[in-house]
C-alpha cells in the first residue's frame, strides 16, 4: 500500500492529502509608492495583498521577485518585473547589489520571515524600506492533523514546520521533503530530508512520488 502524503502548504495538489498550513491576514499599511525605484516581492501573498490598492499608485514600478513563480503571479496581477531570484531569499542580496546604493528599494513582506536579506543589505549601505502586509498564523486544520508514522511529509516553508510540530512529532520512519534549505533548517536535529530540486510545490510532489 503506498504511503500517505501530506502536503502542508497554502496550495493544493491532487497528488496529495492538501492541509492548509497557514491562515492569512491582510493588512493595508499607508504607503507612499511614489518614493520608490523598485519593489521586492517574496511570496504570491503579498500580491494578493497589493489587491486592496489602487494598482496606478505601484503597476509601473518594476519588482525583484524571489522566484518564477512569484514573478508569474505579479505578472499575471499586470505588475513589471526587474529581475527574478533563484528560490531562496538569503540569495537576493546579490540582485540588489547589481544596481547603485542609491537605489530606493521597498520591501512588501510578512509579518515573520525566515530571511534576513534585507539587514545584510542595509549593512553594506543599501536603501531599503519595508511594509508589513499581511500576517500569517497556523490553521487549525494543521493543528488538529494526526498523520501515520510512515507517510510522506512536504513542507513548504517554516512556518508549515513550526505549526505541525506544535501537536506533532515527526517519526523516523516519515519521509520527509522540503521546499528549500530555509525550510530545513526548521527541521529537528536528526530529521532525515529531501530538499525539492526546485523551489514549487511541483517539485516537491515529484520527489514525493519517487520510490
Amino acid at each position: 500500500m503506498p504511503k500517505k502524503i501530506y502536503l502542508f502548504a497554502t496550495s493544493k495538489s491532487e497528488h496529495a492529502i492538501n492541509v492548509k498550513s497557514l491562515d492569512v491576514r491582510f493588512l493595508k499599511p499607508d504607503i507612499n509608492f511614489s518614493k520608490y525605484d523598485y519593489l521586492i516581492i517574496t511570496s504570491k501573498q503579498t500580491v494578493k495583498a497589493l489587491e486592496q490598492y489602487d494598482k496606478k499608485d505601484f503597476l509601473d514600478i518594476a519588482a525583484l521577485c524571489v522566484s518564477v513563480k512569484t514573478a508569474n503571479a505579479y505578472k499575471e496581477f499586470g505588475g513589471k518585473i526587474l529581475a527574478i531570484g533563484d528560490g531562496y531569499g538569503d540569495n537576493l542580496v546579490k540582485n540588489i547589489k547589481e544596481f547603485s546604493k542609491d537605489t530606493k528599494w521597498l520591501y512588501l513582506r510578512a509579518e515573520l520571515i525566515a530571511s534576513d536579506f534585507v539587514q545584510r543589505s542595509k549593512d553594506e549601505g543599501y536603501l531599503i524600506d519595508e511594509e508589513i502586509l499581511y500576517v500569517s498564523e497556523c490553521s487549525q486544520e494543521i493543528l488538529d492533523v494526526r498523520v501515520d508514522d510512515d507517510s510522506t511529509l512536504i513542507f513548504t516553508s517554516p512556518s508549515s514546520i513550526e505549526c505541525f510540530l506544535k501537536n506533532n512529532s515527526i517519526h523516523p520512519d516519515a519521509k520527509v521533503i522540503v521546499i528549500g534549505k530555509t525550510t530545513a533548517n526548521l527541521l529537528p536535529e536528526g530529521i532525515k530530508y529531501i530538499i525539492s530540486k526546485n523551489t514549487s510545490i511541483e517539485s516537491c510532489i515529484e520527489s514525493a512520488l519517487e520510490k
